[in-house]
């Protein structure tokens, strides 16, 4: 037997994105091929859309976890990683996700719905996209970013036009099998319905659906019972209708003090969709095939109309009433559904950062100074600090965003302790306050000391050195007048000897 579920705690994550690769192209009779490393792929996203099928957050409550595609990393001959598999989480009309502080994230309503509540992390960028004009070959890439890790509630909130209200045994169940089709649990005890149960009706040219919210009790507006979660369900409804039991044999109760105590717990109840008073109610009396219930009825409907309700006397049983009843809450839907402002078409709102807003701030600590930005945090877990030129590229990254500048400023000295993200590093400046910090060559950073690795400039100098000192040397061995001269006497008696002959 399956159970209805409509509230559960999910644990969900984004997939993780590839790395980007660092590749040199070889091919023969090219030795200077260039970079071609790809970057790596997204990681895929956690997606809620509704789905008409689904009624209950059953299958979340069997399997709370749940978690994207990781990217694939990228290769060499400019190949791109591919990216994660989505996954898509199939949930019921009325769903609100919560987060776990409270705050709502996003209240699903309409089938087709979509909702991205976890984010896939960036693929990192292969060499080849890091390539620059200062950069020829770059000897590293960036690593993916992680998804994003959360935490949410979903609950859900029926949607429906009509809401059935009122005590445990008041015919509810009964009422909603006679107008529509739907087949609920019913019984002759209290509490028979634990879960809502939805039904459609026609009533001449109006289809509208009905929701049998389960049994009420006195102090169900502060958690009494399941009244909180019975009256989630209640929220939603355009129009609720009070189920009224004229033929209750308990002591202390009638349709009046009924009625007064269901309202009590609707005015306490304060939804996120407003108050539950404001919404057009009307009162139906049931269970008029009992005779003693027809002549009650009788006796307490002056007073209720006085309250500016509606009236209607019926019969789950036999069906006595439930056409004027029918057509009455036709009327009340469509009155509110006219009033209601037409759905606007989906728009998608660009909120651009002002000029003005800084990019990152920085905390002085009792241990240092605390970076805090989206880009220098994101940077740091993009940076694979086992590279020399990875480090160096963050560095120069964070230079030009202007941290070096705002450390320095608030008075950072050599040596101490900065920390972005997870990673704390000895501040070392490489550029005073009123300067601007330039990008070095690939291979060499001057604030890499410990590093043993020779660059590109430092071979090309040795190269230009070895050939000044063979020039000089070139130079002294041609400036040797004392054997050119004797040479060229000897060339002028050879050339003497050859023309005239011997003398």
């Amino acid at each position: 037997m399956s159970s209805f579920i409509d509230r559960v705690v999910l644990h969900l994550a984004g997939g993780n994105g590839g790395h980007g690769v660092a590749s040199i192209h070889r091919e023969k009779f090219k030795p200077l091929g260039g970079p071609d490393g790809g970057n790596g792929g997204r990681g895929g996203d956690v997606v809620l859309v509704v789905d008409g099928n689904v009624h209950t957050l059953l299958d979340f409550h069997h399997h709370p976890h749940q978690r994207g595609g990781n990217g694939k990393q990228g290769a060499g001959s400019n190949r791109n990683g591919a990216d994660g598999t989505d996954v898509e989480l199939r949930v019921p009309d009325g769903t609100v996700v919560h987060a776990s502080d409270g705050a709502i994230l996003a209240d699903l309503t309409g089938i087709g719905a979509r909702f991205v509540i976890a984010h896939g992390g960036r693929g990192g960028l292969g060499n080849a996209a890091l390539a620059s004009t200062r950069r020829k070959a770059p000897g590293f890439a960036l690593l993916g970013e992680p998804g994003q890790s959360l935490d949410v509630v979903l609950e859900l909130k029926s949607v429906a036009d009509v809401g059935l209200i009122g005590f445990p045994s008041a015919g509810k169940s009964s009422l909603i099998a006679a107008l529509s089709a739907a087949r609920p649990r019913i019984a002759d005890y209290p509490f028979t319905t634990l879960v809502p149960n939805l039904g459609v009706v026609g009533a001449g040219d109006v289809t509208y659906t009905i929701a049998d919210v389960p049994g009420l009790i006195p102090g169900a507006a502060q958690g009494r019972g399941l009244g909180l979660d019975f009256l989630r369900h209640v929220e939603r409804c355009a129009v609720l209708l009070h189920v009224i039991d004229c033929a209750t044999l308990e002591p202390g109760r009638d349709p009046i003090s009924d009625l007064d105590t269901i309202e009590a717990e609707l005015r306490q109840y304060e939804g996120s969709l407003g108050h539950l008073m404001q919404r057009p109610r009307l009162v139906a009396l049931n269970k008029l095939d009992v005779p003693e219930a027809r002549d009650l009825a009788e006796l307490v409907r002056p007073e209720i109309e006085a309250r500016g309700l509606p009236v209607y006397e019926i019969s789950a049983v036999s069906h006595a009433g439930l056409s004027d009843l029918s057509f009455a809450l036709a009327r009340a839907v469509a009155a509110d559904r006219e009033q209601r402002p037409a759905p606007s078409p989906a728009r998608i709102v660009l909120r651009p950062r002002a000029v003005d807003e800084a990019e990152f701030s920085i905390e002085r600590t009792r241990d240092g100074f605390v970076v805090h930005g989206a880009k220098p945090e994101r940077w740091i877990t993009q940076t694979a600090f086992d590279n020399d030129e990875a480090v160096g590229y963050l560095a120069d990254r964070l230079a030009r965003l202007g941290v070096e500048q705002e450390l320095a400023r608030l008075g950072a000295e050599p040596g101490d302790a900065v920390t972005i993200g997870t990673v704390t590093f000895d501040f070392e400046p490489t550029a005073g306050v009123d300067e601007d910090y330039t990008p070095t060559r690939r291979g060499t950073d001057e604030r890499l000391s410990t590093s043993t690795r020779v660059g590109s400039a430092d071979r090309l100098a040795a190269k230009k050195a070895r050939r000044r000192s063979d020039d000089a040397a070139d130079a002294t061995d041609h400036d040797d007048s004392e054997w050119d001269e004797p040479e060229r006497d000897r060339e002028s008696e050879w050339d003497g000897e050859s023309r005239d002959g011997p003398q």
